[in-house]
């Protein structure tokens, strides 16, 4: 396949999403779905709150009975009962007459606002006089107010924060369908690589893709396992993805994805199941020499083996589907806007993505570039994200404003 025929990234996720096998759907208890993503929508059955419900200690009242009270002139009103936490009136409301009610308390029937206590006086045990008007719906909620009975509490595709554990409590729901937490084989090939724990000899490196995947994977809600460093060779490649294909979700390749005589990735990929390698090469500097591939069912990559090329393809191609088990999720493609503080070059006709440093300039966000090689890790750790610049520019001058996407 010719590296440079290469794909942009929407063709290159298009191409995917076509083969990628669809998820299947777990059922967890409540309160361990937070940071789980929805598989399906989910319906309120019931109304929030189920009662007409108020919101302040005071009386619940007929609004109408309000209308011109004030300090010189109250409403006066007969206080007909009392209303008890956690269970309904006794009786209800006609015109004229009030019922105590705490926080939280259920309106009588024929109530329809609540008075506050410090707009009250009490002249006897059984009268009170309202000295503020209040409005039909003041100082209370009404049934299914916060969740009508049918509606859709939360969708398919959003991941569950902290609310969200309130609101599906709040409907009656404990047990939630979610996608299965993705898991993710990391692979690292290279003669030259060498564990962390080994001091490298001349020509070689340590490790450092398989421990940053590691961590974005991790990062990202899934569940990574390593498979350690494997030798450029055909076969040992092949017996190590098989299992990792076998065993995981996504299988991510690091290394031994550029043109070359030792080149085994594509080849391995392409042996291991349908449809195989789908493209090699997108259109962004850097990481243009990536690997995309679908083996029955599960997507696998080859990324590149410079740490900021392999970081760069993950945030691209791999975080989506282990967050949201899709692309194309509007959360996938957040950013912040920042004003690039020095001019900067880039190649029409390809996607550039800069590290940047963050910070705030007055009233603005600056985006200071991160110079470095894709080699150099320590780019990375000194930037707080990646400038995208469009493939139709030629650079971005000083001053521009850029779409940053944050760490």
């Amino acid at each position: 396949m010719d590296l440079f025929n290469v794909l942009t990234i929407a063709e290159a996720r298009e191409l995917l999403s076509k083969h990628i096998s669809k998820q299947s759907i777990d059922k967890v208890p409540l309160l361990e779905s937070l940071n789980r993503v929805l598989a399906k929508d989910v319906f309120a059955q019931e109304y929030v709150p189920g009662f007409n419900r108020s919101t302040m200690d005071g009386y619940a009242v007929q609004a109408g009975d309000t209308f011109g009270a004030s300090d010189s002139l109250p409403s006066y009103l007969d206080i007909v009962g009392q209303v008890n936490m956690g269970q309904a009136p006794e009786g209800g409301l006609q015109p004229g007459q009030a019922f105590a009610i705490p926080t939280g308390g259920m309106l009588p029937e024929g109530a329809d606002a609540v008075v506050m206590v410090e707009y009250t006086e009490e002249l006897d045990e059984n009268t009170i006089g309202v000295t503020k008007p209040v409005a039909p719906g003041e100082n209370m909620v009404r049934k299914g107010e916060d969740v009508p009975e049918g509606a859709t509490v939360l969708t398919a595709g959003h991941r569950i924060r902290p609310q969200d554990l309130g609101i599906l409590s709040a409907t009656g729901i404990i047990e939630v369908p979610v996608l299965p937490k993705i898991r993710v084989g990391i692979i690292s090939t290279g003669d030259e690589v060498v564990a962390p724990e080994t001091l490298p000899k001349p020509g070689q490196v340590r490790d450092i893709n398989s421990y940053t995947l590691y961590g974005l994977v991790r990062n990202g809600g899934g569940i990574p396992k390593m498979y350690g460093i494997i030798e450029d060779q055909f076969n040992s490649l092949k017996e190590t993805m098989l299992t990792a294909i076998n065993e995981n979700d996504i299988v991510l390749v690091s290394g031994g994805s550029s043109v070359g005589a030792r080149d085994v990735s594509a080849k391995v990929m392409d042996d291991l199941g349908k449809p195989g390698v789908l493209f090699h090469g997108i259109n962004i500097k850097p990481g243009k020499p990536t690997i995309g591939a679908v083996v029955n069912g599960k997507p696998a990559f080859g990324l590149p083996g410079h740490p900021v090329s392999a970081m760069v393809v993950y945030n691209l191609l791999v975080d989506p589907l282990v967050r949201w088990g899709k692309y194309n999720n509007v959360l996938d493609n957040m950013f912040v806007r920042a004003k690039l503080t020095r001019n900067t070059r880039s190649a029409a006709g390809r996607e550039d993505f800069l590290r940047v440093q963050l910070n705030v300039q007055g009233e603005e966000l600056s985006a200071e570039p991160v110079l470095g090689k894709s080699g150099l890790i320590s780019t990375m750790v000194k930037a707080d994200g990646l400038a995208r610049i469009p493939e139709g520019k030629e650079g971005v001058e000083a001053g521009e404003i850029v779409e940053v996407r944050i760490f």
